[in-house]
């Protein structure tokens, strides 16, 4: 089976020392080439010198559990596809161990946290947008650093749970806040601090060493959506059921300030 995948390296971006690698991954019905142009990773990356790096789901989506599509149903091994390319990446393009993180925006932010309960040791953070978590965390599992960010009136994957007004599958989702608890509770985290910029609300907790961060951003009046993106064509807009992108942040910009400072434990200084 033949995998595909678009990788960006910034123009002078030196191979002596060890950089950052971000994993982002599309949404249902998305593609890597869809990402890259419509989220603004590539000009985040030449600003912070970092690669990026855009797989293509199969049918255009990901086996992240219980979601989504073909992929799903056909349990084609995602976790082993994405696995094999970090090892891929990693090795051509010179990418820190400490330092490998992941975004995905709905069946991709889904994926994300698949990837960061299975593939242990290997992320130093996620960053979920618009998605849930569709396996379980099991006991014992390396905390590892979350930021998650979400639309409180997204009617494809609640915040709240259940199964979505306008998604296309009618799978019932699992509430974030359960899930963003289920992570602190395996980081031992503390009591939450909480900060609030007009819609914008973040509440985050540190573990007690405070090498593992959990943080959960939530949008008010904001859809299924990434916060900060390019919107969609009209007509894929409008046969998707998609929500215009909401302009009260930029969710590349916080998500990459929160990886820049959360390199897996064990790796800081």
């Amino acid at each position: 089976m033949t995998r595909t995948f678009r990788v960006y390296r910034p123009i002078g971006l030196e191979r002596d020392r060890p950089v950052p690698l971000v994993l982002v991954l599309h949404g249902g019905f998305g593609s890597g080439e869809q990402a890259e142009r419509a989220y603004g990773w590539n000009a985040t990356a030449d600003a912070h010198d970092f690669v990026v790096c855009y797989p293509d789901g199969l049918m255009r989506a990901w086996n992240a559990g219980t979601c989504c599509g073909e992929p799903m149903r056909r349990g084609f091994d995602d976790v082993g596809f994405l696995a094999a390319l970090i090892d891929q990446v990693q090795s051509s393009e010179a990418v820190d161990p400490g330092r490998i993180f992941v975004a995905g925006m709905s069946n991709g932010a889904m994926m994300a946290y698949r990837l960061a309960a299975e593939l242990r040791g290997r992320l130093a953070a996620i960053g979920p947008v618009a998605g849930t978590m569709t396996v379980g965390l099991e006991p014992g599992t390396r905390p590892v650093s979350v930021c998650h960010i979400h639309g409180l009136a997204d009617q494809h994957v609640p915040f709240g749970g259940g199964v979505g007004r306008r998604a296309l599958g009618k799978d019932w989702r699992r509430p974030v806040e359960t899930v963003i608890g289920e992570w602190r509770a395996a980081a031992g985290c503390g009591a939450p601090s909480v900060w609030r910029d007009g819609p914008v609300r973040i509440e985050s907790a540190k573990s007690e060493s405070g090498g593992v961060e959990v943080a959960l951003v939530t949008v008010a009046g904001a859809g299924h959506q990434w916060p900060g993106s390019v919107a969609p064509a009209p007509r894929i807009q409008k046969a998707l059921g998609l929500d215009a992108p909401s302009v009260a942040m930029d969710a590349t910009a916080m998500l990459w300030s929160f990886f820049a400072s959360h390199p897996a434990p064990g790796d800081r200084g």
